[in-house]
């Protein structure tokens, strides 16, 4: 698109913020025995009475071995999660009636020990009805084909009622209110029924019936979702939005998503879901007054279904956080945070069509796309959404109670891409600016000659002084009036907050630049020296003018008390690799492209694919000894950098053709949605297979051994033996199996099988993945298969 020019971009944010309402929701025990207190009023969380703004992230334990949710769980803490929430999946306790499984990898109580242990917080979600894209919702087979679901049926309610009773004796102790970590639990999911013995009635027939049987906790919640129903102060609504509709029935890319587009009077975001229409009025539409901006479902990524597979992008995922946060967002909940994958017991847990299912997925793959992904491996997207973890950790309490102010002009709607897209956070003079032009799939303008004006109680702020150019897909978050040591304070940047840490030089407050856009400062200090940039003296402030971002990049400030405060101002690749850890008592960032793992006093780190390990951190470490030998390479600016090396390892896999494809069948269009449906089972006779032998020392001796295939086809399946380990429905992407939880099972040979994909078929894929196919013809294609090696180091530091 062509250049847009823009005048100042002006907020008026002088306005009184209104006062939070308390005493609206009926909540359980907010304190804990050691007197921590959790509360909600009308704007924001509280914490020991303090504003709070956590991340809270998915992850669904029975769809991880439980001898991974150790290591899994330690890191998603060190990513800046603060809060796990987890879906209670009905059918994988009591697939058969009366018969109850609480052991290995349905072990609820060890899961959330464990989440304990590494700190989190736990918000669990008890349905009954889930969704999760599970088969009937999580709902038992024998269920729900003998009695009505999801509304006050005496006879549904009491199996309901026997399934939570056993549910509390397996977390009896691990409340709040007894010191554990549970601090809330969610009410069904998706509810907008408003039929016989359904509605609002419903949802407190459950909150009724979940606090006599002992669930007692700070937080009740249920699904914000258009149309919703519930019974207004028993619950508390949450929300959510995703960056694409894998539900939806275009075979084309969808209208640019409102998800990119700030909002300033609703919370509802468009289609969420098969559950919901998009559009219509609810519950929680005029509940705005009295509870706050709570998030449960911000896409961490995206399912892939049978008839839409898109696939997602760092920025796509990361772009919505500065937008959601702008809007007023005060809990930024993912879903899903990490994936995994269903089991299979007396049935598949596969949600499907053919059994009135409106989607169709894999049957094993719940990947997602998600920060973590099937196998616990980092997807792409972590490193470009952990600072603004990383932010919120430190200025999460600082926002929470800031009120959202609307610019002089904002877009028409979610189609407008001129425009420019931002909003304003406030508290008296303090805030932050939020900006975004990084809609999926479209290319917005460059915004030519941008200042902001934000008119404050004190006076107006104006900046940058020199007009910029915003290149397109840019996200950031801005401060103003940002409170550094003594009576300093960053009185507005162009560059975004990241952490601030203590060190032993003093405080050093984090910043990182935006890509191609200028990074200036000003300062309210008694002096301010920089060798990274220009300094010069603007009446009270300090300007800091073309400061070239880095490691390097520090700005010493002095109030006048003489209480000191660094900046330091990292480029956006820098930022995107550190994490905040715990060694020797102490905080420090940590700067390295592995996944970081912290076991108590140590720290494991993950290298996938590369034996080379570096590592940076802030402050030096006095002594660091590992696994592996490791080297210090000296001083990197303010952060001490750190090598080791592992023994390469390199494997190959032997794959034979098995058979050729067949002549797939055309794709049916039903089911609920009247769309492309997933093909019979039968269909899979024409798929085109090969056998693949993995060598037995492959995965002996490392992290983990990654089997990567490159394929094109529509389904593809790859089993040990009859058994079903893994499959995909073909997105463009190469598919991924860890081989490491598999094990010994790995002598027998594996096979993979791909169904063809025909040229015809009424499903989408993202343009620049779409096979090119004749509409007459079909493809089963396997390009290649690797071996690739993960490696692991272990760090101590005493």
């Amino acid at each position: 698109m062509s250049p847009a020019s823009a005048d100042t971009l002006r907020v008026d944010a002088r306005g009184a913020a209104p006062k939070p309402e308390t005493g609206y929701l009926k909540l359980g025990t907010a304190r804990s025995p050691s007197g921590s207190e959790i509360g909600v009023n009308s704007r924001y969380l509280t914490l020991d009475g303090k504003p709070w703004l956590p991340v809270m992230g998915e992850f669904h334990y029975v769809r991880t071995p439980a001898s991974e949710w150790d290591a899994e769980l330690a890191k998603i803490k060190a990513s800046g999660v603060d809060i796990l929430a987890t879906y209670l999946i009905w059918d994988y306790h009591e697939e058969v009636e009366g018969k109850f499984d609480w052991s290995g990898d349905r072990d609820l109580r060890r899961f959330i020990e464990t989440a304990g242990r590494h700190g989190l917080k736990v918000f669990l979600r008890l349905g009954p009805w889930v969704h999760a894209e599970v088969r009937y919702g999580g709902i038992p087979d024998w269920v729900v084909q003998s009695m009505p679901t999801r509304g006050d049926d005496a006879i549904y309610l009491d199996h309901v009622r026997r399934f939570w009773s056993e549910t509390e004796r397996q977390v009896k102790g691990l409340l709040w209110k007894n010191g554990g970590p549970i601090i809330g639990v969610q009410i069904e999911n998706e509810y907008n029924l408003r039929g016989v013995n359904q509605g609002a009635k419903h949802i407190a027939t459950l909150k009724a019936m979940a606090v006599n049987l002992g669930f007692d906790v700070p937080l009740y919640t249920v699904t914000g979702w258009d149309a919703t129903v519930y019974p207004k102060r028993d619950v508390t609504p949450v929300f959510g939005g995703y960056p694409d509709e894998p539900w939806g029935i275009p075979v084309d890319k969808l209208p640019p998503k409102e998800t990119y587009a700030f909002r300033f009077g609703s919370r509802v975001s468009g289609d969420l879901g098969a559950q919901t229409k998009g559009g219509a009025v609810g519950d929680a539409d005029g509940d705005i007054e009295h509870t706050p901006f709570l998030g449960a479902e911000f896409g961490g990524g995206i399912p892939t279904m049978y008839r839409r597979r898109p696939v997602m992008q760092p920025d796509d995922i990361a772009a919505m956080l500065p937008v959601q946060l702008g809007s007023g967002v005060n809990l930024y909940g993912y879903y899903m945070y990490h994936g995994g994958r269903n089991a299979i017991g007396r049935t598949t847990l596969q949600e499907q069509t053919s059994i009135g299912g409106y989607n169709d997925l894999p049957i094993v793959d719940y990947d997602f796309q998600a920060p973590f992904g099937q196998y616990g491996a980092a997807n792409p997207v972590l490193p470009a959404i952990r600072p603004f973890h990383l932010f919120l950790q430190t200025w999460g309490p600082v926002l929470a109670p800031m009120t959202v102010r609307k610019p002089d002009v904002t877009p028409r709607d979610a189609t407008d891409l001129t425009a420019p897209r931002f909003s304003v956070r406030t508290a008296g003079d303090a805030g932050f600016l939020f900006y975004n032009s990084h809609v999926r799939q479209y290319a917005g303008p460059v915004q030519r000659g941008v200042r902001f004006a934000v008119d404050l109680p004190g006076g107006t702020v104006n900046f940058p002084d020199r007009a910029i150019d915003i290149p397109a897909d840019r996200y950031f978050i801005w401060p103003i009036n940002l409170a550094l040591s003594g009576d300093s304070s960053l009185a507005w940047a162009t560059a975004q907050p990241l952490t601030r840490i203590t060190t032993p030089a003093g405080p050093v407050t984090v910043l990182y630049a935006v890509p191609d856009v200028p990074v200036d400062l000003a300062i309210r200090a008694a002096s301010v020296t920089t060798r990274a940039g220009r300094v010069r003296r603007d009446g009270a402030l300090f300007k800091v003018e073309g400061l070239a971002a880095g490691t390097s990049a520090v700005v010493d400030v002095v109030d006048a008390g003489g209480h000191r405060d660094r900046i330091l101002v990292l480029t956006q690749d820098q930022a995107r690799g550190v994490s905040r850890v715990r060694i020797g008592h102490a905080d420090r960032l940590l700067m390295t492209k592995a996944e970081v793992v912290p076991q108590g006093d140590a720290l494991h780190l993950v290298s996938r694919g590369d034996p080379g390990f570096a590592f940076a951190t802030l402050p030096a470490l006095d002594r660091v000894t590992g696994s592996r030998p490791v080297r210090s390479t000296g001083a990197d600016g303010l952060f001490a950098r750190y090598t080791a090396t592992a023994v390469p390892r390199r494997a190959t896999v032997a794959v034979t053709s098995l058979r050729p494809a067949g002549k797939a069948p055309p794709v049916r269009i039903g089911g609920a949605a009247n769309a492309a449906v997933e093909p019979y089972p039968e269909s899979f006779s024409t798929a085109a297979a090969w056998t693949v032998l993995v060598p037995p020392a492959a995965t002996q001796g490392v992290e983990d051994t990654r089997l990567s295939i490159d394929w094109t086809g529509d389904i593809g399946r790859l089993f040990i033996g009859s058994e079903l380990i893994d499959d995909r429905y073909y997105d463009g992407r190469t598919w991924t199996v860890n081989l490491r939880r598999f094990g010994d099972r790995l002598a027998k040979p594996l096979t993979l099988s791909i169904l063809p994909l025909r040229g015809d078929a009424p499903i989408y894929l993202d343009a620049a993945l779409k096979p090119k196919i004749a509409a007459d013809e079909q493809v089963a294609k396997l390009s290649a298969v690797r071996l690739e090696t993960d490696y692991g180091l272990d760090l101590r530091f005493d």
